[in-house]
This record gives C-alpha cells, sequence and structure tokens, in this order.
C-alpha cells in the first residue's frame, strides 16, 4: 500500500495532468502536459500511445488508477536505465567530458563550454548564443547551480 505523502504527490501530479477536472487524462492533456515538462513538442499520436499502454478499461482517458499505473511504470523504467552498465557509464563519461569545462576544478558543463562544443559541432548550433546554452543546462540542473555535473548530465542522457 503507498505512503499517505506518496497517495498524495501522486494525486497533486494527477490533477495537474487533469487540466478540465473531469476525473480523466485525455491524450490531449497527456500530451499538453508532457510537452511542458520535456520542452519539445510531443505529438498526439504519441501521446495517444502512451495512454493506450495503461488504459485499462479501453475508454481512451485514464482514470487515476491507470494514471498511477503509468507512472509507477515510467519510475520502474527510469529506475532500471538509472543503472547503466559499466560500458554505458564509460561512454556517459567520454561524452560528459568532451562538453566540461577544463577550467573547472570538478568537472561541469558550464554555458560557455556547452556553447563551445556545440560550436566545433557545427551546423545550426553555431547560431547558439550563451542565453540558449543557459536554458538549455536550466532544464536538467535540478541544483539549480547554473552547471551540469556528470550526476545531471547522466539523468539528461538517461530521459531521452
Amino acid at each position: 500500500m503507498p505512503s499517505t505523502s506518496s497517495s498524495s504527490s501522486s494525486s497533486v501530479l494527477f490533477a495537474a495532468f487533469d487540466k478540465d477536472g473531469d476525473g480523466k487524462v485525455s491524450a490531449s492533456e497527456l500530451r499538453g502536459c508532457m510537452s511542458a515538462a520535456l520542452g519539445e513538442d510531443v505529438s498526439e499520436e504519441e501521446a495517444a500511445a502512451i495512454l493506450a499502454t495503461a488504459d485499462i478499461d479501453g475508454d481512451g482517458l485514464l482514470d487515476h488508477d491507470e494514471f498511477l499505473r503509468l507512472s509507477d511504470s515510467g519510475h520502474h523504467q527510469l529506475q532500471q536505465k538509472d543503472q547503466p552498465d559499466e560500458e554505458r557509464l564509460r561512454c556517459l563519461r567520454e561524452a560528459f567530458d568532451m562538453y566540461a569545462a577544463a577550467e573547472e576544478e570538478t568537472a561541469v558543463i558550464t554555458p560557455a563550454s556547452l556553447r563551445r562544443m556545440l560550436t566545433r559541432l557545427g551546423s545550426e548550433h553555431e547560431r547558439l548564443g550563451m542565453e540558449d546554452c543557459r536554458a538549455m543546462i536550466c532544464r536538467f540542473d535540478l541544483d539549480g547551480d547554473g552547471v551540469l555535473s556528470f550526476h545531471e548530465f547522466r539523468v539528461m542522457m538517461l530521459m531521452s
């Protein structure tokens, strides 16, 4: 049985997704919240496919219990992804080191080091300014210090 705090936090999360307050989450509501959380568009088809995986009663909507199953499933998948094998961890570390600021005492990705690497990679990234790089970092800056640590970088990469 879930704890009271877990139950109340899931109710708050459900209410945030249930924009019209009808006690059900539609694909459109799911799409809107996912787009806001991810910072990028989620197609109607993607949202409908995600909804369909948890829609037990087949009504095309998620009630509170179905929503909980979906979020528990996503949490379980994230936990599994959060335990990479040695090879995956090594690759993540190498990728992180490419972006990390060499001048920092502890390796972190700063807006300047991110911009420098993206400029080296070329293409449309050359036009990104420092504010764009700050905004990119802000999405995954879990502790709010303005830079990405390896842990934050790992979370970002495992979510994609």
